[in-house]
């Protein structure tokens, strides 16, 4: 899972990479907002990559507490956005909020033969105790975990198939 978007992370921290330079060539601009105690710790820190943003917002905008004109994180609204539009475009007719990922995140990975602390690590929980709460395998029992026979069981089937076809053939 973690592979297949490693490319466009990289691509993604790339772009904001960039962002983050021209937004130190406008001065200030650039900073993020850190805790006030952490600020005055490490007063450059606002300004590092280390700590930007992995979503920045579009545009730069007045903090409401300092009143300095910075990039803030997008709003929650918007990957929630993103994931009602992406649910209307597969043609899911009913209401889909980012939260309802999670559920089917779970059981696809353990259906994969993930096993729940891989899930866990994969979802960020701090413990497995959250991320079973999210899963359908404590109602399933044994049934919840299939073997790799199991798995077999069908490219064989494919296989004999195929191999009906190209005797009947000759």
């Amino acid at each position: 899972m973690l592979e297949k978007l490693a490319a466009p992370l990289a691509a993604r921290l790339a772009r904001v990479k960039s962002l983050h330079a021209r937004d130190l060539e406008g001065g200030d601009m650039a900073r993020c907002a850190c805790h006030t105690r952490f600020a005055r710790k490490y007063p450059r820190a606002g300004r590092e990559w280390l700590w930007q943003y992995v979503f920045p917002a579009s545009h730069r905008s007045a903090d409401p507490e300092d009143g300095v004109i910075r990039r803030h994180h997008l709003y929650d609204s918007v990957p929630q956005r993103a994931i009602r539009e992406a649910a209307h475009a597969a043609g899911i007719a009913k209401r889909v909020s980012l939260p309802h990922a999670a559920p089917f995140i779970c059981d696809a990975s353990l259906e994969s033969g993930y096993d729940i602390r891989t899930v866990q690590e994969l979802l960020g929980h701090s413990t497995v105790s959250t991320t079973m709460i999210y899963t359908h395998v404590l109602n399933k029992g044994g049934r919840g975990v299939k073997s790799p026979l199991d798995r077999l069981e069908q490219p064989i089937a494919a296989y004999r198939r195929a191999a009906a076809q190209t005797a009947s053939a000759m």
